[in-house]
């Protein structure tokens, strides 16, 4: 039978995770992927889903320009509400036109004009919450789709029994690949630094990341530690693609050091490398993140965005510090010594947060992506 899926973005890494998974499982799938162009409303930065996606053969990109319901006042809020009609349009639009089988939604509020226009026309749809707490647009969304997947058992009383299914948080079989081949195709200077902790376990790597678009506040905190981190560690560092422009046009300026390395983006074929090799990581708290870092059993400290609906990202973060794996800093008058302390601290006892991991990663299912294939084809009922 052939198959034609609709997937909603905004949550890159499970989307890649079920893509992957429908064009490994399925010989003849096509995939419309809705996305954004750009990653903030009002700035001419290219998204990672659009850089990422809009490569990958087989897959109609489609710029959805519609807008949401803002918690927080900018300059941008009224132009937001007015997108909203024009995003419903366009979705009713694409999809008369292009009648997919399915709406396969991450959430977030792109897929909340997809989902619902699908509903009106009839088109099923699944949405998949990679979060503990459940946003807005999920809620909304839930109400319309034939199926509510969710990545955590503290979810489930969110939805409707009849409707929800723990199938656990897609995610990337990048990173349990470990294969020589793809360490030898890495940058140079990434190169070098992972082989110099292949060669002695004792040296230390951080792995630095603040989620997909970076984080300018992580970044500043680390630029202020740099120069007392690469005295003692190893540096891999994703800013964002936003003060990866600065660095760029030189308004951010750092000395070069051959234990610090630093990317605005981590390709799929780095990430198994580093997060696998890192001793530590500092990172946000985004459901994704958090998922793989559990499921890895990673050491990690974690900055959760303050200002995250319902305090998403605090209560994902919580998955961890509560299991020992973790510790959280609030960004809130945060300072740099407070970073490096905590950060000291962990490493000073770092086999028992390994032990930790050991025994935390066999609570996760790491099969999430083949369950959602499973629920795909409950619906759509191939022949």
């Amino acid at each position: 039978m052939n198959m034609k899926i609709a997937i909603t973005g905004g949550h890159l890494t499970p989307a890649l995770a079920v893509i992957d998974e429908l064009k490994r499982k399925k010989e003849k799938i096509e995939i419309i992927y809705f996305g954004r162009r750009y990653t903030f409303e009002g700035e001419k930065i290219l998204s990672n889903d659009y850089q990422v996606i809009s490569k990958i053969s087989g897959i109609k990109y489609i710029d959805l320009e519609t807008g949401r319901l803002q918690r927080r006042f900018s300059k941008h809020t009224v132009s937001s509400l007015l997108k909203i009609p024009h995003g419903f349009l366009q979705a009713y639009k694409i999809l008369k036109n292009e009648k997919p089988n399915l709406i396969m939604s991450f959430g977030g509020y792109l897929a909340v004009p997809v989902v619902i226009t699908a509903f009106l026309l009839k088109i099923p749809a699944i949405t998949h919450e990679q979060t503990v707490a459940v946003g807005l647009s999920n809620r909304i969304i839930s109400i319309f789709a034939k199926k509510i997947l969710v990545s955590f058992e503290k979810s489930l009383k969110y939805f409707p029994k009849k409707k929800v299914v723990l199938t656990g948080n897609p995610i990337r079989k990048e990173i349990f690949n470990l294969e020589k081949k793809t360490l030898k195709s890495l940058p140079k200077s990434l190169q070098k630094i992972i082989q110099e902790k292949l060669d002695d376990s004792n040296k230390k790597l951080i792995y630095i990341t603040g989620g997909n678009q970076g984080s300018q506040t992580i970044n500043k905190l680390i630029w202020e530690l740099l120069p007392e981190l690469l005295k003692s560690y190893s540096v891999i560092h994703q800013c964002g693609y936003k003060d990866w422009e600065a660095i760029k046009s030189g308004k951010i300026i750092f000395k070069p050091n051959e234990h610090y390395y630093i990317a605005p983006w981590i390709d799929t074929k780095e990430i198994g490398w580093l997060l696998n090799i890192a001793d530590l990581v500092v990172s946000r708290s985004g459901a994704n993140t958090i998922y793989e870092l559990g499921v890895l059993g990673k050491p990690s400290v974690l900055i959760p965005i303050p200002w995250v609906v319902n305090s998403e990202q605090q209560k994902n973060a919580e998955i961890l510090s509560d299991a020992g794996l973790a510790r959280i800093l609030s960004e809130n008058n945060l300072k740099s010594w407070r970073l490096k302390t905590v950060i000291k601290e962990m490493f000073d006892n770092i086999e028992r947060y390994r032990n930790i991991g050991t025994e935390f990663r066999t609570q996760l299912k790491v099969d999430a992506a083949s369950a959602i294939i499973f629920e795909i084809d409950s619906i759509i009922k191939p022949a």
